[in-house]
C-alpha cells in the first residue's frame, strides 16, 4: 500500500523543518512528508504527486506568505481537490481571511504559532480518521 503524504507549506525553513520533525515523531511512518516554501512550490509538489497517483490527505499551510497568502492557496486547492484536509498555522491571522477559508475551503483547523503539536496531531487524526 502506498503511504499518503502530508504537505507543509511555510516560507520559513526553520518552521518547516520543525513541523516535519514533530509530525514524523508523532505520526511516524503512517505518512510521507513533503515541504514547500511557497504556494507555487506547493502546487508543483501537488501536481507531481497527483501525476504519480499519490494521495495527499493533509495540507498544513502558513497564512502570511509572500505572493500568495495561505487562505488563497487553500481555497484554490479546495477547488481542485476538495477531499484534501486543510489546516492553517499562523502568527498573523486575518480573521476575515480565516472565516473565508473555513467557508470556501472547508478548513479543518487554524492554530496559532507557536502551535500545540498535540492539538495539531489530534486534529489530523480526526480529519483522516486514524487513531
Amino acid at each position: 500500500m502506498k503511504k499518503p503524504y502530508i504537505l507543509c507549506v511555510d516560507d520559513d525553513k526553520t518552521i518547516l523543518m520543525s513541523l516535519k520533525i514533530q509530525l514524523k515523531h508523532n505520526l511516524g511512518d503512517t505518512f510521507n512528508y513533503e515541504t514547500a516554501e511557497s504556494a507555487e512550490e506547493a502546487w508543483e509538489i501537488i501536481n507531481e504527486l497527483v501525476d504519480q497517483n499519490k494521495t495527499i490527505p493533509v495540507i498544513i499551510s502558513d497564512w502570511m506568505m509572500p505572493k500568495t497568502k495561505g487562505d488563497e492557496f487553500l481555497i484554490s486547492v479546495h477547488q481542485k481537490f476538495p477531499s484534501i484536509n486543510k489546516f492553517i498555522l499562523t502568527g498573523h491571522a486575518d480573521e476575515k481571511a480565516i472565516i473565508r477559508v473555513k467557508e470556501q475551503a472547508n478548513l479543518k483547523g487554524c492554530l496559532g504559532k507557536p502551535w500545540d503539536i498535540n492539538e495539531l496531531i489530534e486534529l489530523i487524526k480526526k480529519a483522516v480518521d486514524i487513531s
